[in-house]
């Protein structure tokens, strides 16, 4: 998904000008021409992910626009411009607010560099804000990413239910997030604050279930060398999620279902019960009725907590959240592993959407981690998720590198390959023998340039060269025409 910047400028020139470079570089644009019609479009949800704001405008200037903002609360970063600087001006603009600051006329390397940047900032900001908001237990349905009709289900059910202390039963299959709808009706409840202990009924050796949720003495079993308080006790005065809760042993449902019913545990080798105040959430991604009619699980016991059942839906049946959680998980990627990643090309999301994830928002959030790794590009690419079926074939290596001539030989001389298109960059002449280094490397020098429309940083980049090396190479072969008529065309084009 793109990335939108709001231009915010009175001469439409300079917007025109601002907008090619950015469109170029794969960035969405909205236009504002006053202080007051910026406000107004940042009031819209979504409506940009970094202001570009020009400081003298008629009627509300730059700095009252940066001011009203950071009273509004607006969250985007802002960047600020003019065409006359000064250290004065400067420390005004930061101390409103701005996260940059450039005079014009900005080179489109600035202007590129600065909006990542400012990107990079507001990712970070949010990383620490949702780390924090989970650390604190404070995590609320607001923080919850998707909008699709079936999680909006799932958050108007949740935020009913984290009212009051009514036991919560969340069933879905493995990966949809339980444990993330559990911490947000923590945090949505007067507990909010307090803590926040999840448990793994699958994940503990059957002999110490009891041990770890209720707790024990001290010498009251082999091994047991100091007294454990238990995940109840853990719990008090908040709430206990145990995850995959159709795991638990019979005999220890029965002392769960007596901690439930009367709001007290009893430690092993304890001489007395142990009053707690606990708020229960379970999950399981089993049919909990058919364990019970199997005698796999309790009658009493799903009855107890099944008080109030909330279905997690499958990512399948939601893929309208996808895009955004493809966005959230790049961003928070991006500060884990500090890169730049801007988001995911339109044909990637594309297949991401069609893709049916039978592991759920687990598997993509563990796909996009690994394309935020392996990424050398500014927008994830289809070849950077060769696990998803359909997606699975890298794209071919530019020609010049190829080593595979002999298909090539057994066509007619100087003929692409059987069904497919001429290849940008010949490798062979008309005579079917090898063209010289020099003749190659000019004609790759020239797609390039063609290809990136004249943006002599990108093209040096892809090539692996230097940008002087570039321009000597250009000097060289002879392309100043083609470099002059490619930047004449984008600038007709703008």
């Amino acid at each position: 998904m793109a990335k939108t910047v709001l231009v915010v400028d009175d001469d439409p020139t300079q917007r025109r000008l601002i907008q090619a470079v950015l469109e170029r570089d794969g960035f969405a644009v909205a236009h504002a021409e006053s202080g007051d019609e910026a406000i107004s479009r940042l009031a819209a949800v979504g409506a940009a992910d970094v202001v570009l704001l020009d400081l003298v405008m008629p009627g509300a200037s730059g700095q009252d626009t940066l001011q009203e903002m950071k009273a509004r609360g607006f969250p985007q970063p802002v960047i600020v411009v003019t065409a006359t600087g000064g250290i004065e001006t400067v420390v005004q603009a930061m101390q409103a607010g701005a996260v940059d600051f450039f005079v014009k006329p900005a080179s489109p390397e600035r202007i590129i560099v600065s909006i990542r940047n400012a990107l990079s900032m507001g990712a970070m900001k949010s990383e620490v804000d949702r780390l924090k908001k989970h650390a604190t237990g404070r995590t609320t349905f607001d923080d919850l990413i998707g909008a699709s009709p079936a999680m909006l289900m799932v958050k108007r059910l949740g935020e009913r239910a984290a009212k009051s202390s009514i036991p919560i039963l969340i069933t879905g299959e493995s990966g949809v997030g339980k444990e993330v709808i559990a911490r947000a009706v923590h945090g949505s409840s007067e507990r909010a604050g307090k803590p926040f202990v999840a448990v793994n009924c699958g994940a503990i050796p059957e002999n110490l279930v009891e041990s770890i949720l209720f707790g024990h003495e001290k010498g009251s079993f082999t091994g047991a060398h100091e007294r454990h308080l238990g995940k109840f006790q853990e719990a008090n005065g908040g709430t206990l999620f145990l995850d995959e809760v159709g795991e638990l042993p019979l005999d220890v449902q029965v002392k769960l279902l007596r901690a439930l019913q009367e709001s007290e545990i009893d430690p092993i080798g304890a001489k007395r019960s142990i009053k707690v105040d606990v708020r229960i959430v379970s999950a399981t991604n089993r049919d909990l009725s058919q364990a019970v009619s199997e005698g796999r699980f309790r009658e009493d016991l799903f009855y107890r907590l099944n008080v109030f059942p909330v279905e997690a839906p499958a990512l399948r049946e939601r893929k309208a959240d996808i895009a955004p959680l493809v966005e959230h998980f790049v961003r928070r990627f991006n500060v884990e592993e500090g890169k730049s990643v801007v988001g995911a090309a339109p044909e990637t999301m594309a297949c991401l959407s069609a893709f049916d994830w039978p592991g759920n928002v687990r598997q993509l959030e563990n796909a996009v981690y690994r394309a935020i790794v392996l990424a050398d590009a500014p927008y994830l690419q289809p070849h950077d998720f060769p696990a998803i079926s359909g997606v699975a074939a890298p794209p071919p290596e530019p020609v010049a590198n190829q080593p595979a001539v002999k298909p090539a030989m057994a066509a007619a001389p100087g003929a692409p390959a059987a069904g497919g298109p001429p290849p940008p960059v010949r490798i062979l002449d008309e005579r079917g023998h090898l063209r010289t280094l020099e003749e190659i490397e000019r004609d790759l020098i020239q797609h390039a340039i063609e290809v990136y429309a004249g943006h002599m940083s990108e093209v040096a980049r892809r090539l692996g060269i230097g940008r002087s090396t570039l321009y000597r190479k250009v000097r060289e072969n002879g392309l100043e025409g083609v470099l002059k008529s490619v930047e004449a065309e984008d600038e007709a084009a703008a």
